[in-house]
């Protein structure tokens, strides 16, 4: 799910963060207490090496992902993908999970989605895939009315990029509008196929799935070349590898950048000690409360909200995310303000990190 997302426009200490949980649960809400558990998702650790995610032994961690990010990158997405592979085919297991993103350009002429979209090819076990994403000029979720005066010729724009990619990728995937939303179906309903990350007028992202383990390195390379010859960030994920096998993708030329992001389970009043361990790039993120708006807001429409709070550069701040904004767009962010104590700003997230 797409998300409304607002932050605090100033740094706080940790403690004042906590203090926004004394004051929604002042409000009736019922936010984590300090020593209480939570999930703690850790984002781009930037790393000097693989065993730097032994700073988080104190803590158990699941999910470990490595990424091997390249800026400013301009060389052969083929032969990048295919030496991936390669590497993957020597030690893929069960829960092993390799894929490498690459932007990808729209021709045609938008008003309401951005021209920079973003593929993926992926490699699980016993299967690989290809996924696409784009990214919408604003965030409207379901259930919104913003830009419904717009909606026919975003349905169209919306449906004219996935066809664009599907075309490209010469993949047998139809594309249509019903019930005012765009939809995507495969030809063949045995294939597996997932849309997801949808707002008000359809998916966002769909993924398609192959038993053939090199169908997409090709047609990948297609679509990533509409990018050129603009430099591209590409990121490699990697995760449930040994570090033996983590050594040999690293080996993969140019040498990436390497980052880690994970999940951490610890009490809510360590998130300094992670940070800490995290520092200088990491960021991290746990929920403080979830509620639905009719709790403070009888009188009008419901929506869930998460506030949450986040560190990053030996600082904290708190967001507050929403399925949809159950105000006017101009009465928002003073309500926040006044359910969290601060002021905060818009602040949607970026869509491909």
């Amino acid at each position: 799910m797409r998300e409304r997302r607002w932050e605090t426009t100033t740094p706080l200490s940790f403690q004042h963060a906590l203090a926004v949980g004394e004051r929604l649960a002042a409000l009736g809400l019922k936010p984590v207490s300090p020593a209480q558990d939570v999930i703690c998702y850790v984002e781009e650790w930037t790393v000097p090496s693989l065993d730097a995610i032994d700073q988080l032994d104190p803590w158990a961690t699941e999910d470990v992902t490595l990424i091997h990010m390249r800026e400013g990158w301009r060389g052969d997405f083929f032969l990048l993908s295919g030496a991936y592979h390669t590497v993957y085919q020597r030690h893929q297991d069960i829960g092993t999970y390799c894929s490498i993103s690459h932007p990808w350009r729209i021709r045609e002429r938008l008003r309401f989605h951005e021209p920079r979209a973003m593929c993926w090819i992926g490699f699980r076990h016993a299967h690989s895939f290809i996924r696409i994403r784009l990214q919408t000029s604003h965030v409207i979720t379901p259930g919104e009315t913003r830009g419904d005066t717009d909606r026919m010729r975003w349905l169209d724009e919306r449906r004219a990029a996935f066809l664009e990619a599907i075309t490209l990728l010469d993949l047998p995937i139809e594309t249509s509008v019903e019930k005012e939303a765009v939809v995507l179906r495969p030809a063949d309903v045995s294939f597996p196929f997932f849309c997801s990350w949808p707002d008000a007028f359809g998916p966002c992202q769909f993924e398609y799935n192959t038993s053939d383990a090199f169908e997409f390195l090709v047609p990948s390379s297609k679509l990533a070349e509409t990018f050129h010859p603009e430099p591209a960030g590409v990121r490699a994920y990697l995760t449930g590898f040994s570090e033996a096998a983590l050594a040999e993708f690293q080996a993969i030329e140019p040498s990436p950048r390497l980052m880690y992001r994970c999940s951490v389970h610890c009490p809510l009043d360590e998130l300094p000690e992670i940070l800490t361990a995290i520092k200088p790039d990491g960021v991290l993120y746990a929920t403080l409360c979830e509620f639905q708006t009719q709790t403070l807001l009888p009188d009008r429409g419901d929506a869930s909200a998460i506030i949450g709070i986040v560190g990053g550069h030996e600082q904290f701040k708190v967001e507050v995310r929403l399925n949809q904004a159950p105000l006017p767009e101009d009465d928002m962010a003073p309500w926040l303000e006044r359910v969290i104590g601060h002021p905060v700003v818009y602040a949607p997230l970026p869509a491909f990190v």
